[in-house]
This record gives structure tokens, C-alpha cells and sequence, in this order.
């Protein structure tokens, strides 16, 4: 999709002023449409928010960040463009980048795992993408395959910034002694309860999703950019295996391999990947390689797993096809682009029920419910 604005930045907008069609995510409190712009036929994304469950389920800071952070980001090379926001007294609206290719755990699980070549490449478009997202004080937080998108041409963009921390300045890693690279003997359940059960009461809810969540925010302390690079490091792993390196049968359990830094690696694990792996998931922060940099992250560049990337000229040439049982296909033929969506001729602009039950041939039966206002959720 073009890196224009879907509309003129500077007009008014509503919902009639696009074409509603498939739904191509959903939310606890937000479903995405594939839209169309009826001023410029631009196929987007809108995320739609209900306000009424912002409210209900407490997330209006989790709204006001992304929108923040897609503010501070959009129009940067491997990120979600954010062309506009409107509400409506229902819905809150993002028009967005329309990443047609899907995630890259999809095309992860298509080719089951990436030979190196194909996950240096990503490895290097993601840490470039690490480096504007902290250049512009955002600590994302949530990393992980499902949150890289694809483009047309199979580059990334970074998208759902609802859990990430934005700051005025940069936060510097930080060190504490529970942090050690030795076993830990006293470490047992009692403990990794006590430590989950004190991050609860102390920060609310920790931030991640299981398999990627550094251990400084497991134990309650403050997330850093170097909470960031340890995501990074379980996706390249990922990339590399085709799982992630922590799992387990629940979240209890892979909190557990976590904080004691159960990590292994298979036999043809690829050896400059391993060591750069290996120095990303360290339990101490300040540890990390690339700890000690400031954007842009030239250890972790400059590391042997990254020798003959050409940073400045990721995004012009077409990406690696994912494994040696690939060679001789293109990347398009392992990934197509979804045969265009046709949107029914009788949906009228707008997101209305009406016209929604007329392509999906249901009952436009609807109640009217009580209307929360926009400054409870985004402020004035």
C-alpha cells in the first residue's frame, strides 16, 4: 500500500468515508476491518474500537499509548502508517497500513523454520526496527512473531503498541543482584510466586505474552530497552527452530525456565546465531549485548551473525525464501497475496448494521446502548 495518507490529513473524517469489508482481526474490545477509502479506492486497515468495552475492561491507557507511539512512528520504514483517527460516540477509529502479507509467525509456520540466511535477514529488518522504536523513547514490550506484520514485498511492520512504555528519556538498563548467570539453589515455586504475586501488587499486571517475557519484568522490576532485546533474542531463536525457547504446558511453568534461564540449543544450531542468542538472554539487563550502545545497536550490527547485512539497504531487494527446501520458488509463491477482496456491491460507506447485514445476509437487529465519552478514553 502506498505511504500516502489514506485521505486528506487535514479534513474531517468518519466512517462514511470509507467501505467496510472483511474482517481481518479481532480483540477483547477491537475488531480490524480491510477497508476502502471512497475518495481514493486505498485499501486499509481500520481498528475499531468499542468504547464501552475500553471502559468496561479498563484499557483506556493502553489506547492512549498506541495511539502515541503509531503517532511518534508512523511514516518510519517498518512500521503500521497511521493515517488518521476519528470517533464516533460508539467507536474509536485507527486508519492504518494494510499489511497484506499477514504475520511472520504465519510464514514461520508455513516453512516450518527460516534457514540463517532468511532469518539474518528479518533478525537485521527487526533490530533496525528495535533502534527507531527506542531512538523515539518507545519500549514496546510485547515483541513476538504475531506482532510483525508483512508488506506486500514481505518486509516487516511492527504493529500492536497497546502494551508498550513511552518516556520522555530513554531508561537505561538496570542491574540488580538477583540477577546472577549461576544456578540459583533457592529459587523453587514458593519463590516464583512470591516474586509474581509482589510484580502484580507492584506494577499491575505484567506486560508480554508468556514465551517472550523478560525475567526483570517476571520479578516486578522496571522494563528497559533491554527488555526489547530480549524478545528479540526469542524470536531469532524462533526463527531458527520454529518454536520459541521457553515453553512449557502453562505460563507457571515457562515463568519458571525463564527466571532460571533454562535455555538449550540443538546440535546444528546454527554457531554465530547460538553466541549471539546466548549473549541476548541474559537474566541480567545490563549483561545484554547491546546494553551498553546507544541507538543504533552496533554490537549486536556488528556481530558475526550479522556479517554482510548492508543495514541501509534492507528494504530494497526482496527477502530470503525461508528454508533450502524453498530454493528455486519465490517468496510470493510460499506467501501469496490473497486474491483481492471484492467488496459487495450493496455495502453503502460506513460502518453501519445495516449494511453489514446486507453482506452478511444476517438480521440487522441491534440494540442501542448507553454512549461513553471519547475523553474517558483518549483525554481531551
Amino acid at each position: 500500500m502506498s505511504s500516502e495518507p489514506v485521505t486528506n490529513n487535514r479534513a474531517k473524517r468518519s466512517d462514511r468515508d470509507f467501505i467496510f469489508g472483511k474482517v481481518i482481526g479481532e480483540g477483547s474490545f477491537s475488531v480490524v476491518y480491510l477497508a476502502k477509502d471512497i475518495h481514493t479506492s486505498k485499501e486499509c486497515a481500520i481498528k475499531v474500537c468499542e468504547k464501552q468495552q475500553i471502559v468496561r475492561e479498563k484499557k483506556q491507557d493502553y489506547v492512549k499509548r498506541e495511539r502515541e507511539a503509531l503517532n511518534r512512528l508512523s511514516g518510519i520504514s517498518g512500521f503500521l502508517n497511521l493515517y488518521c483517527t476519528f470517533q464516533d460516540p460508539r467507536n474509536l477509529y485507527f486508519v492504518m497500513t494494510y499489511a497484506r502479507k499477514g504475520t511472520l509467525l504465519k510464514l514461520l509456520e508455513k516453512s516450518r523454520t527460516f534457514d540463517v540466511d532468511c532469518a539474518r535477514f528479518y533478525s537485521a529488518e527487526i533490530l533496525l526496527a528495535i533502534e527507531h522504536m527506542h531512538t523515539n523513547n518507545i519500549i514496546h514490550r510485547d515483541l513476538k512473531p504475531e506482532n510483525i506484520l508483512l508488506d506486500e514485498n514481505h518486509h516487516i511492520l511492527i504493529a500492536d503498541f497497546g502494551s508498550s512504555r513511552l518516556d520522555d528519556v530513554e531508561p537505561k538498563c538496570e542491574s540488580s543482584d538477583e540477577y546472577s548467570d549461576k544456578d540459583d539453589t533457592e529459587s523453587d515455586s514458593d519463590e516464583l510466586k512470591a516474586h509474581m504475586k509482589h510484580s502484580k501488587r507492584k506494577r499491575g499486571s505484567f506486560v508480554g505474552t508468556a514465551q517472550y517475557v523478560s525475567p526483570e519484568i517476571l520479578k516486578g522490576r522496571r522494563s528497559s530497552k533491554c527488555s526489547d532485546l530480549w524478545s528479540y533474542g526469542c524470536i531469532i531463536y524462533q526463527m531458527l527452530t520454529g518454536f520459541p525457547p521457553f515453553r512449557g504446558p502453562n505460563d507457571y511453568l515457562i515463568f519458571q525456565k525463564i527466571t532460571k534461564l533454562e535455555l538449550s540449543f540443538t546440535s546444528d544450531f546454527d554457531y554465530q546465531a547460538k553466541d549471539l542468542v546466548s549473549k541476548l538472554l541474559l537474566l541480567d539487563p545490563r549483561k545484554r549485548i547491546g546494553a551498553d550502545d546507544n541507538s543504533p545497536y552496533a554490537s549486536i550490527r556488528n556481530h558475526d551473525f550479522h556479517r554482510g547485512i548492508e543495514f541501509s539497504a534492507m528494504r530494497t531487494g526482496d527477502p530470503p525464501v525461508p528454508n533450502e527446501n524453498m530454493k528455486g520458488t519465490s517468496i510470493d509463491e510460499i506467501s501469496p497475496t490473497d486474491e483481492p477482496f471484492k467488496f459487495p456491491d450493496n455495502v453503502k460507506p460506513g460502518l453501519n448494521v445495516e449494511s453489514f447485514a446486507a453482506m452478511m445476509g444476517l438480521s440487522s437487529d441491534v440494540k442501542t446502548e448507553n454512549v461513553v465519552s471519547t475523553s474517558e478514553i483518549v483525554g481531551k
